[in-house]
């Protein structure tokens, strides 16, 4: 078992940045992928971005491309999602996720763990 804890969500304008972390526990962190998805009210769950077990690759969905950046630290068991130039429609509770695959798809199934999320709010 993996367990994941998201924190750094909160409110901010549009045009701000928020950093979020993912904190893991359980298993050895440095065996996962890790992944970000996000969901807004009404919405499905979709990808965020995600990155490979060393850090060496990183994936990201069109709409955050250039905005937000993944990265993590093995040693800290952290993950971490940069997000800049921040705009409403980002508003959503943000999940990370860690999953056994060396590259997992972009889909919710390719994940094994999920952490509880956190809200992100971005006035206009």
């Amino acid at each position: 078992q993996v367990q994941l804890v998201e924190s750094g969500g909160g409110l901010v304008q549009a045009g701000g940045s928020l950093r979020l972390s993912c904190a893991a526990s359980g298993r050895t962190f440095s065996n996962y992928a890790m992944g970000w998805f996000r969901q807004a009210p009404g919405k499905e769950r979709e990808f965020v971005g995600s990155i490979t077990k060393t850090g060496g690759n990183t994936y990201y969905a069109d709409s955050v491309k250039g905005r937000f950046t993944i990265s993590r630290d093995n040693a800290k068991n952290t993950v971490y999602l940069q997000m800049n130039s921040l705009k409403p429609e980002d508003t959503a509770v943000y999940y990370c996720a860690a999953s056994q695959k060396w590259v997992p798809p972009p889909l919710r199934d390719a994940y094994d763990y999920w952490g509880q999320g956190t809200q992100v709010t971005v006035s206009s």
